[in-house]
């Protein structure tokens, strides 16, 4: 993973997103992109989706579809396809939580294998970062999302049978274990 596409992704992501924070931190957020990225590699991504997970949140944050398009063009159609596909909206204003949630869910299952590999490893990652600043925190670090515990953790538990169901192997495992650990230090019961 060290040829120059996949280094020019590197600073691609790290120029696009570098005034950017972790929701609710002063953590850079370069630090969840290398994370995904991480976690793709270790469940078996290739350059490719090595890449896409640097990128895989550029058009939402940074663009829209006039980023995917420059994507394309400097990293190819399968790596603009599969940060499409992790992309929940690029529309401006955006749809509300609820709709562009749903609406997520309701694409896993069409997902390419790529897609779901780097989505999996980005919602893997947010979890881990719920996660430790829960041990922190407690139930405050809810009060950084966009929605009430209950919600979140819904959307993180529909993701992981989604994931479990779509994806399947080591990685819907790892993230399974990982919201199951997320509702039993928040107190959730999913299905209530």
């Amino acid at each position: 993973m060290n040829s120059p596409r996949f280094r020019y992704a590197f600073e691609y992501a790290a120029a696009l997103h570098a005034a950017d924070l972790r929701k609710g931190s002063k953590m850079p957020y370069l630090s969840h992109l290398l994370e995904v990225c991480a976690v793709v590699l270790r469940y078996g991504g290739n350059e490719d989706a090595a890449i896409s997970a640097l990128l895989h949140d550029a058009a939402e944050d940074h663009g829209g579809k006039p980023r995917l398009v420059d994507i394309q063009r400097n990293f190819g159609k399968t790596v603009a396809a599969i940060v499409e596909e992790c992309t929940d909206s690029t529309a401006r204003p955006k749809q509300s939580w609820e709709v562009r949630k749903k609406t997520y869910l309701k694409h896993v299952p069409e997902a390419s294998r790529g897609g779901l590999l780097v989505s999996a490893a980005d919602k893997l990652s947010n979890v881990r970062a719920i996660l430790a600043d829960h041990y922190v925190l407690g139930d405050e670090v809810y009060k950084r999302f966009n929605r009430p515990k209950r919600r979140t953790l819904w959307y993180y538990n529909a993701l992981s049978k989604a994931f479990t169901t779509h994806l399947g192997g080591d990685i819907a495992k790892e993230l399974r274990r990982t919201v199951a650990e997320l509702n039993r230090v928040s107190k959730f019961k999913p299905g209530r």
